[in-house]
């Protein structure tokens, strides 16, 4: 058990002391209905006496009456626990899933978590969770059948064997399939979002109806795994239904036997096979709720895998506001979830107020290096740090307020255009303005109906591309950050965008900004102070810009001139690709300040 469940466990202690109070005030008041029968039976009607049922009746409704609000009690706290297990869990949940999600986990699997938290806590209120409660409770009614007959005890627990021997061969034969059809709903859930935020390219080009037949695959598959663990639940549930009504059969003629031999009365006849039946009713509902059971087992197992994940640690020193020196010290970083790097010893340093350029060709790894560099994929060997400490030993928070950042891909989130550029912190209306206006964008925001109150969202129509950018680049630039870093940020920007982009970044230099910046056009070299040049995860080229561009230019020219015929081609090709490796002298390839 995780901390956090601890703590869960911690809070809600006293509500589960009492929780289990009222199920065993609860479980000796259930026992109301069998002596009133068996005084009924054998002291009223035996004794014909009229009083002694009205003073029978009378008891027997107030123990109902307490039975009735023990029953209310604890189902009220129960809520108040499933309520405080919330309070305890959503928020770690919620920070786990965007800590998860961010690092390249599984966007399903965390949302899937939300879900698993919501029926975990609904589970906790259900008819399931009280047939659990009342199930140890179980050995008082075998008692009390002991006590009228050993006979009618040796029964009950004969009974109560079988039914437990039902529910775990229950769990063992319907716990396969059900796991299976939940893992194929989950996949197949994943797979029709991500088919979704593509549902233009799918609708253009045909492939909704291969994407259809997919999904349909696997829904099927989920059904039938879904349709042998409900086969099988309905089995067992008929089978313990009808034990169950075989069982009190077998009780009342077991007691007839008993009372013709003199050894039981009448009374104890009935209460007998009351008590029976209500021995046997706990475990006839955990078995009709086993599905529900394994569920619940499910969700606590992934609850708790996520939640054991190791977040960042917290600092507790407030360190002084960041100048924008950037460093990487013999880095070696690896998507999350695996060991084979896709950056290698990749070392450099950037000044304060510098722009570095980060060039190379598609797959060298500029995108891995931005996401080793801030601490969204895991570094095996080697650090990054910022003004000479590591990312790890920074508040998370406090740093975050102090860097921009522009991913490739371009989601606004819900809410108004002043809100996704003020990061959704409180709105510096005079900031928002000034970050839209660096960006190019705030003639456009201008002109949208509500203005900055202008609703948008990650599904939103009313935006191109190149203004979500746009928009995403002014949140970047929001409060100008000391440290801004751009992934292909002029990727869908037209001729007017680029200039945006190009002012705004000599906007961010001018106000002493280290501007980090991940592109394939050659505008981007005219702006940098430093190039930084990948090839293959690893450092090809770096140093001042002047130097690598004239070192570049030095080893294109060197390389022997191709065949006449495919001359053309290769030049075409080559004059925007990444060099093919040379080695360069340190001087040139290495800045230090």
């Amino acid at each position: 058990m995780g901390d956090h469940f601890k703590e869960a466990y911690r809070v809600c202690k006293q509500s589960l002391i009492a929780v289990a109070i009222f199920s065993g005030v609860a479980n000796l008041l259930m026992l109301t209905p069998a002596f009133f029968m068996l005084n009924v039976y054998d002291k009223a009607v035996g004794s014909n006496s009229m009083d002694t049922l009205w003073v029978l009746t009378a008891l027997t409704v107030f123990l109902f009456l307490i039975l009735a609000a023990m029953d209310a009690l604890r189902a009220l706290v129960l809520v108040k626990v499933s309520g405080r297990l919330d309070q305890v869990l959503a928020s770690p949940v919620y920070l786990k899933t965007f800590q998860t999600a961010a690092t390249g986990g599984s966007q399903a699997a965390t949302v899937q978590a939300l879900s698993d938290l919501t029926a975990l806590r609904q589970f906790i209120t259900s008819a399931g969770i009280i047939a659990l409660l009342d199930a140890p409770w179980l050995p008082i009614y075998v008692a009390v059948l002991f006590a009228f007959d050993s006979l009618l005890g040796w029964m009950g627990i004969s009974a109560a064997i079988v039914f437990f021997g039902i529910a775990a061969l229950n769990q063992k034969l319907s716990s396969v399939p059900l796991e299976a059809a939940n893992a194929i709903n989950r996949k197949s859930l994943a797979a029709t979002a991500r088919n979704l935020r593509n549902a233009e390219v799918a609708s253009v080009m045909g492939m909704v109806p291969e994407l259809h037949r997919r999904w349909r695959s696997e829904q099927d598959a989920a059904i039938d795994e879904q349709a042998t663990a409900s086969s099988l639940a309905g089995i067992f549930n008929a089978a313990t239904k009808t034990l169950r009504m075989a069982v009190q059969s077998a009780a009342i003629a077991a007691g007839a036997y008993l009372v013709l031999q003199q050894e039981i009365s009448p009374g104890m006849l009935i209460a007998g096979s009351i008590l029976m039946g209500r021995a046997l009713q706990p475990v006839e509902i955990a078995v009709s709720a086993w599905p529900g059971f394994l569920g619940a087992k499910e969700q606590f197992q992934r609850l708790g895998a996520l939640l054991e994940v190791p977040g960042p640690a917290q600092q507790t020193l407030q360190l002084p506001p960041i100048k924008g020196k950037v460093e990487a010290l013999n880095c070696t970083v690896a998507p999350s979830g695996r060991d084979t790097p896709v950056l290698t010893n990749i070392s450099f340093s950037v000044p304060p107020g510098a722009v570095c350029a980060i060039i190379g060709a598609s797959g060298s790894g500029k995108s891995s290096l931005v996401r080793g560099l801030l601490d969204l994929w895991p570094v095996l060997r080697g650090e990054f740090r910022i003004d000479g400490t590591k990312l790890q030993n920074f508040d998370q928070l406090s740093l975050g307020e102090q860097l921009g950042y522009l991913p490739q891909d371009i989601e606004l989130l819900d809410g108004t255009v002043a809100s996704n550029i003020a990061r959704f912190g409180e709105i510096d209306s005079e900031a928002v303005i000034q970050a839209a206006t660096d960006a190019g964008i705030h003639d456009f925001v201008m002109s949208l109906g509500s203005g900055y109150e202008t609703q948008l969202g990650s599904e939103d129509g009313i935006l191109s591309p190149g203004q979500r950018q746009r928009i995403a680049l002014a949140r970047s630039l929001y409060r100008r950050p000391k440290l801004v870093v751009l992934d292909e940020p002029n990727s869908n920007l037209d001729d007017a965008g680029e200039e945006a982009l190009h002012k705004a970044i000599a906007t961010l230099k001018a106000a002493g900004s280290t501007v980090l910046i991940v592109s394939h056009r050659q505008g981007a070299l005219k702006l940098a102070d430093y190039i930084l040049a990948l090839k293959a995860g690893q450092v090809r080229y770096f140093g001042e810009s002047s130097v690598v561009l004239s070192q570049m230019h030095s080893d294109y020219t060197s390389q022997p001139v191709p065949h006449a015929a495919t001359a053309p081609a290769k030049a075409t090709h080559t004059s925007k690709a990444v060099p093919i490796p040379h080695q360069i002298p340190p001087s040139q390839t290495t800045k230090v300040t």
